[in-house]
């Protein structure tokens, strides 16, 4: 990445909030907008509160996106293990001859990708090596190619950084409707260019996204006609009523790069509209004909270039000298953005949306984009604008700082003068602390981090929030803050086991689920992680409730406005810690063998590299690079309830026997008295 100067990075944006005060935000351009078109007819507001919490963001049924030849699991029947991505597999792996792809491009031989391993992997070496790259970047171990140890339900899928199998299954969804989940609103979802990066025989029809969407659309119906606990909403009122006799409400949204195809997009919306779709993204990933897409991650910009064959100079972001397929600028913070704000075609798109008292969800647009929509909503008495899923720019570490896809304190206040909300990102990589919290940034990656974020929301930027948990969409999601499985493992190794420990001491305890230690691994945690934040610290009042907060942004949508919802003028980005470099933090670690271990960090039966790493001062690992588990040498190393075991099982701590069991030694026995082998 290029360099990075966080004292700089956070002067600018304290000036840009200051100037934000003064209404001196960024610049918005001269737009030429089609007369404001007449506000729908206002629903009756039926008064009572909905209960219950909202998602925004959730693939239900992506495992039919891209092509259906990613994603292993289906949302309905009973989840099988899968075949460890064995080659003849059906799913988490790439095609072997991807590098052929950029082959597309006349001047695809200028562009060296070696710099990016994500993306030389893909189109360097092939898709054998890239499935199993994939499966080895941190935040994805073991899930694609050849996973072996990750082919069995309930062993290690899911959990927190499952990418490539269901996290979505219907029995899972009822689990959160059942522990306070009141309203979801299900991205029916896709893209082309992850579609053919797939094995030929894997995929079951071509490469289309809005087919997919298609698909995911009838299954929805088919979902809601199967199920009485959830249905299908088509308005404010009819979520209200269906949340209101106990059900789950579901909102369809869209959520694809080339919406609409080729088609004429107004028929389009109408035959979506018809069929139940009531929110849409104008973009996604890449460009479109609707607008510009925030930049993101390589693989898009990659995936853009083979669309135009573009290279940027102007702006570094695919390497540090160029930017792939994006035409890009550079801002006054000196990080690439994309020049492409909504197009004629986008800002009309938005306008019929608004006809139709749609959902319009600005998710992906970039910077400029988010600049003409909020124009468009100011020349429609300040339609509301929804952000279903995205990250608070200012509390993030500075590489997600960069970012043009996290959210700046300048674009929330948009949604808030707008009477939109915020979907939440429970996918949580390493996050500064935001001191008003009261909440302990002492576990990377897991609730705590996540606390950070959504307390910096409620307290400084004061916007309604949801949560925007994206499952199944390709993200590593909320880390455990207990266990082996990546534990607080945001920041570096030793770090982990040091912070890991820290929940071990310090509490609060185990909530007894399945989150404890695989994290967010699926949608039925979702209620675990808001019972989570609850005991780390955070105030989740609302978040708790807002069901009713996104069907009265909807209400909004649907009814006459007066005007500006909220001024917004009470933002504050103070209380965010400075950042310190992990290579700084990391040094403060012993060291042996080359690596930094945090010491006393291990219980008995943990993972452990070294015996200083242990309680008990002794890990069964030999040479350098090994990876053993501690063990133990005496009974005090183990629970009250448990004794070091003898024999086969030196070393392990073992449960205590009851009555009547056979023993060789009083230490065995709950009664702590053993007599002619047996417990008494």
């Amino acid at each position: 990445m290029p360099g990075y100067y966080p004292s700089a990075r956070r002067a600018v944006l304290a000036a840009l909030s200051f100037t934000l005060g003064l209404g001196c935000g960024p610049v918005e351009e001269e737009v030429s907008l089609p007369a404001a078109a007449p506000a729908p007819v206002a629903e009756v507001h039926q008064g009572l509160a909905v209960p219950g919490f909202a998602e925004l963001h959730h693939h239900m049924f992506a495992e039919e996106a891209f092509g259906g030849g990613w994603f292993h699991g289906s949302h309905l029947g009973t989840l099988a293990s899968c075949d460890g991505g064995l080659p003849e597999s059906d799913h988490a792996r790439v095609r072997m001859d991807l590098s052929n792809m950029l082959n597309l491009c006349p001047n695809s031989g200028s562009v060296d990708l070696s710099g990016v391993p994500i993306l030389s992997a893909f189109f360097g070496i092939g898709g054998a090596v890239a499935s199993e790259y994939i499966g080895k970047i941190e935040g994805t171990e073991g899930d694609t190619g050849i996973h072996l140890g990750r082919a069995t339900v309930n062993t290690q899928w899911p959990r927190w950084d499952t990418i490539a199998h269901q996290q979505s299954w219907g029995g899972w969804l009822k689990q959160a409707k059942d522990g306070g989940m009141s309203l979801v609103m299900v991205s029916l979802v896709s893209n082309e260019f992850l579609c053919k990066a797939l094995p030929y025989d894997n995929i079951k029809r071509p490469c289309d996204e809005m087919a997919d969407v298609e698909v995911q659309l009838q299954m929805a119906k088919a979902f809601d006609a199967a199920n009485d606990w959830v249905e299908i909403a088509l308005s404010p009122a009819d979520a209200r009523r269906i949340i209101s006799e106990g059900k789950l409400a579901m909102v369809l949204s869209i959520e694809v790069s080339k919406l609409f195809g080729t088609r004429d997009w107004r028929s389009e919306l109408d035959r979506f509209y018809a069929l139940g779709v009531r929110s849409l993204q104008p973009v996604h990933q890449l460009d479109n004909r609707f607008g510009g897409a925030a930049l993101h991650n390589p693989i898009f910009q990659a995936a853009q270039f083979l669309e135009n064959c573009h290279i940027d100079t102007d702006c570094g972001v695919t390497t540090d000298t160029f930017t792939l397929g994006f035409d890009v600028y550079k801002d006054a913070a000196g990080n690439c953005r994309n020049t492409r704000g909504l197009t004629a075609d986008g800002k009309a798109l938005l306008q019929a949306m608004m006809a139709k008292g749609m959902l319009i969800d600005v998710a992906h647009l970039s910077e400029k984009g988010l600049q003409d929509a909020y124009a468009v909503s100011q020349a429609n008495a300040y339609y509301p604008l929804v952000i279903s899923h995205g990250h608070f720019r200012e509390v993030m570490n500075p590489d997600l700082q960069k970012n043009e896809k996290t959210t700046p304190a300048w674009a929330v206040r948009y949604v808030r003068q707008t009477g939109g909300m915020f979907g939440l990102r429970t996918a949580h990589d390493e996050t500064l602390a935001y001191t008003k919290s009261g909440v302990a940034n002492n576990c990377q990656g897991s609730t705590r981090s996540v606390a950070q974020a959504y307390e910096f929301g409620r307290q400084g930027l004061k916007v309604p929030m949801a949560f925007g948990a994206d499952l199944n969409g390709f993200i590593q999601q909320t880390r455990p803050r207990f266990g082996d499985y990546g534990a607080c493992s945001a920041g570096f190794k030793a770090e982990a086991d040091a912070q890991s420990r820290q929940q071990t001491v310090g509490g609060p305890a185990r909530l007894g689920t399945g989150f404890d230690e695989f994290g967010l691994a699926h949608v039925g945690l979702l209620p675990d992680l808001l019972k989570d934040l609850g005991r780390v610290g955070a105030n989740t009042t609302a978040l708790s409730g807002s069901a009713e907060t996104f069907i009265r942004v909807w209400e909004r949508a649907a009814g006459p406005r007066t005007g500006m919802a909220d001024a917004a003028a009470d933002i504050d980005t103070s209380g965010v810690a400075p950042y310190v470099a992990k290579a700084t933090r990391e040094a403060a670690y012993p060291v042996l063998c080359g690596e930094h271990y945090a010491p006393d960090s291990k219980e008995v039966g943990q993972a452990c590299r070294f015996d200083q790493e242990c309680l008990s001062h002794t890990c069964s690992s030999g040479d350098c690079g090994s990876v053993g588990t501690c063990t133990c040498t005496a009974d005090s190393q183990c629970a009250t309830s448990q004794y070091c075991g003898w024999g086969l099982n030196e070393g392990k701590c073992m449960n205590k026997k009851p009555k009547g069991a056979t023993c060789l030694y009083g230490r065995e026995c709950l009664s702590n008295s053993c007599s002619w082998l047996s417990c008494r």
